[in-house]
């Protein structure tokens, strides 16, 4: 994070924040993943399934440590942060397994430490090491992070770029009602509430509407505007960009200046707060995107990711942590950047899914001027709630993906129950990612069609003593060796 970021204080806190996790961490080894991802994108879903194979022995062939018989214990352990809330793993893995539902998205941010025990691959380090490592996962919404870039900006520089960007695609409709309110109102009168409170409820349901799956736009900060919870109603969250802000000075006492108290308060209030006492601490990070779910909504839901994509990377400094370097000034050494639901395509497309991803992140680090080294991409699902087969059409056999839609769903104009299956053909990504770039980039691009149906997580099978069997997965334990898998060598 650039250090114009945070003041001396902010810089003299992480540090010493960062002291006392090193210095715990030769007691105790640990490292701090941070696990988020932009809307829908599965980030509950993505611990629980990491969580409940560790602890179950799940197939996981390419996480080496386990693969080779070198962990011998896995457990949850109390976290080390006593302040945040826990991450209910109980919970959201009963939803999984037993009632077979989607688990509760991400509204806060919650902890749950993991720890391992395991022998070193080396017969140097099983001298001086003990042979444990705690992973300690921190969940927090994709919104949160994309409200870093806010602390760079002045109200105006934030004000000029939201509306801007209001008036690009179906953002402009959407926006409608609040850039006319905010066009009508004087902002240089005297403050009044009502008028501040009709501005900020008018900002947060053009925001709403952004996200809503229907269009499935990615770049909505302020956060806490789409999750207020504690602050909703307090002044931090009553306020709103204005567009065609006067160069002059706000004068003392008008509505806007109390727009850009407000919004100073969001970033020392809220913002803030975040990014020292727990974005600054964390040493790898995944962050997931629903890229199938941005294609299936068309060119400018893309364009929007790859926008929140650019926000997103541009927080982290991947780059090798030194000892010294740790203590001062951390570093996330690793990213990993993940497309999630790869079940809902046929495998053959698996490869394509992350080729284009990696396009997408390619794009955005070039963007940004940034070096890519430290951040991986992968197509994963953390939980595979489809299996394949195939289907006879003719003289052809089409690739098929089976599973039982959640209740609602309609696929050609059939409406499902949420108990019977059916087999969809999923439709394919194109070989090529930079002809799917250069389609995008066109005017009126017309992108593949892929059917995006929400399936019902799998019925799991028992063994003779009751016991589920792990959460199938795709590509899970790939992505645990990349996270950590190199700190049980």
């Amino acid at each position: 994070m650039p250090p114009s970021l945070t003041s001396f204080t902010d810089d003299a806190r992480i540090a010493l924040d960062n002291i006392a996790d090193r210095a715990s961490g030769l007691v105790h080894p640990a490292i701090r993943l941070g696990v988020t991802g932009l809307s829908r994108a599965g980030k509950t879903v993505f611990i629980s399934s990491l969580v409940h194979n560790l602890l179950n022995g799940g197939r996981l062939p390419l996480f080496e440590a386990l693969r080779s018989g070198r962990v011998s214990a896995v457990r949850l352990e109390p976290q080390p942060d006593d302040a945040i809330p826990r991450f209910q793993y109980e919970d959201h893995i009963q939803a999984l397994v037993r009632d077979r539902v989607w688990p509760d998205s991400t509204r806060a941010i919650s902890e749950l430490r993991i720890t391992l025990d395991y022998q070193s691959a080396s017969g140097w380090n099983r001298m001086f090491s003990r042979g444990r490592l705690s992973i300690d996962i921190v969940d927090y919404p994709g919104e949160w992070l994309l409200d870093l870039p806010l602390l760079a900006q002045d109200f105006r520089a934030f004000s000029e770029n939201t509306a801007a960007l209001a008036e690009t695609g179906i953002r402009r409709e959407l926006s409608r009602e609040w850039l006319a309110l905010a066009s009508s109102i004087d902002m240089d009168a005297p403050a009044d509430e009502m008028t501040a409170r009709r501005l900020s409820e008018s900002f947060a349901a053009y925001l709403r509407a952004c996200k809503d799956d229907e269009r499935s736009l990615s770049t909505l900060p302020p956060g806490r505007f789409l999750m207020p919870g504690d602050l909703e109603g307090s002044p931090a969250l009553t306020f709103a960009p204005l567009p065609n802000i006067p160069d002059a000075k706000a004068p003392k006492g008008s509505l806007r200046a109390m727009m850009e108290r407000r919004y100073d308060a969001y970033k020392n209030v809220v913002v803030k707060p975040f990014f020292r006492e727990h974005f600054a601490r964390l040493d790898r990070q995944i962050v997931l995107i629903d890229a199938l779910q941005a294609i299936n909504r068309g060119p400018e839901a893309v364009q929007d990711l790859e926008r929140a994509l650019t926000d997103v990377l541009a927080c982290f400094r991947p780059g090798h942590n030194s000892f010294f370097s740790a203590l001062l000034g951390r570093r996330i050494d690793k990213v990993l950047v993940a497309a999630t639901k790869a079940d809902h395509l046929h495998h053959e497309s698996h490869d394509r899914l992350e080729r284009l991803t990696g396009r997408l992140v390619d794009r955005a680090i070039q963007r940004i001027g940034m070096a890519g080294a430290g951040i991986e991409v992968m197509a994963i699902a953390s939980v595979r709630a489809t299996r394949e087969a195939t289907v006879k059409e003719g003289n052809q056999l089409l690739p098929v993906i089976v599973g039982t839609p959640m209740a609602g769903e309609t696929i050609d104009g059939e409406r499902f129950d949420g108990e019977r299956k059916t087999a969809i053909f999923p439709g394919d990504l194109p070989e090529d990612p930079e002809a799917f770039f250069q389609k995008l980039d066109a005017p009126k691009a017309e992108l593949p069609e892929i059917n995006v149906v929400r399936f019902r997580p799998p019925a799991l099978e028992e063994t003779n003593g009751g016991l589920k069997l792990s959460v199938p997965h795709i590509r899970l334990d790939r992505a645990m060796q990349f996270l950590f898998g190199d700190r049980l060598a």
